[in-house]
């Protein structure tokens, strides 16, 4: 164990106090936060005065957009809260009784599934819409080569999904390093 006022001390708890580097990142995902929820109201609020003249698929559209906006937000605050408790500090929130129950409880590989997890659905729902503007009367051509690359994409994200998932079942499996 290196003495208290040794160089290494010193150096190692430098190291230690390092990660308050990364505290302004996080106020900067606050900040992306609040940008996001800046489009998300002026996305609403666009929809929201066409309600009358959507036609079904256009309102379904809209939805999406908004859906598509809030799993960004909560991919958002998923890397805030974890990687904040993970690589920071722990949240002393006192006794919250709002706290997410799974707060505290997602490590790293727990953060690393989630983060998939939501940009395959974000990428599905991206998908989904430019499949529902394919063949519409008045819609513009979407190129066969941008529906194959579109494809391709969340094609890979899921298939990189899969294979996270699997690499941390076998690292549950087997004992720690």
């Amino acid at each position: 164990m290196a003495d208290k006022n040794s160089i290494e001390g010193r150096f190692e708890r430098g190291l230690f106090a390092s990660r308050w580097l990364m505290a302004p990142m996080y106020l900067g995902l606050v900040i992306c936060l609040g940008m996001l929820t800046v489009v998300f109201v002026k996305e609403l609020g666009y929809y929201a005065a066409k309600t009358m003249t959507l036609t079904a698929d256009q309102a379904i559209l809209a939805i999406l957009t908004l859906i598509d906006l809030s799993l960004a937000a909560n991919l958002l605050l998923i890397v805030l809260f974890s990687g904040y408790e993970n690589f920071v500090s722990k949240l002393d929130l006192g006794d919250q009784r709002d706290r997410p129950s799974w707060m505290g409880k997602v490590d790293f590989s727990g953060l690393k599934m989630k983060l998939i997890a939501s940009i395959v659905a974000i990428s599905g729902i991206h998908l989904l819409k430019v499949f529902m503007e394919v063949g519409k009367q008045g819609a513009t051509e979407v190129p066969t080569d941008k529906l194959f690359w579109l494809v391709v994409i969340h094609l890979t994200f899921v298939l990189s999904g899969v294979l996270l998932a699997a690499m941390d079942w076998i690292a549950s499996k087997t004992g720690k390093h």
